[in-house]
């Protein structure tokens, strides 16, 4: 593990901080939105699951390049990849499948994406603010795991996504707030 001095440390939890109150306020509106759609895939609610792993992978990229004196942000990269995959199967899974095909992939996307953030914020564990990042990632996998099993459901709705994505949105505000002594410089 690479050991970074207080100044570097205090820029990137400055920098996270920042980061993780847009992610907070992009999961409010992208609820709001969603709610709005009542869980169904018209048009809107299409350009809704699209945007939010096309907004992942902008996060994970400012994460990145934020965090680059701490070494390789292997996972970040991962998350990246798999928010790019998850992207493009939402679509296609919309747009044929509907619901059930989307709540689907989204599942898939949310138990894969939480491990992957679950690592990167154990990594980070030393950094004040990460330990909701931990519990988030534990609890997107199974949120994850839920909405997999849920697209076999009777009239299964997308509106449970919302309520992860305000739950997530949670997670980073109090990240967002603890990390505010680290950015301090301690």
């Amino acid at each position: 593990m690479t050991t970074v001095d207080s100044p570097t440390a205090g820029r990137i939890a400055s920098a996270l901080r920042r980061l993780y109150f847009v992610r907070f306020a992009f999961a409010i509106v992208w609820a709001a939105l969603m709610f709005i759609t009542k869980g169904q895939l018209g048009p809107l609610g299409i350009a809704l699951i699209v945007l939010y792993p096309l907004f992942d992978v902008a996060a994970a990229i400012v994460d990145a390049r934020s965090s680059r004196a701490t070494g390789p942000a292997l996972g970040l990269y991962v998350n990246i990849a798999i928010s790019l995959l998850a992207a493009v199967g939402l679509a296609i899974a919309a747009v044929n499948s509907g619901v059930p095909g989307a709540l689907l992939v989204w599942g898939v996307w949310a138990v894969v994406s939480g491990l992957v953030q679950l690592v990167v914020g154990v990594v980070r564990r030393r950094m004040d603010g990460q330990w909701p990042m931990i519990l988030s990632g534990g609890i997107s996998v199974l949120a994850g795991a839920s909405f997999a099993m849920g697209a076999s459901a009777p009239n299964p709705s997308l509106t449970n996504v919302a309520g992860y994505a305000v739950l997530g949105g949670i997670f980073f505000l109090v990240s967002a707030l603890r990390l505010g002594r680290a950015a301090k410089g301690n």
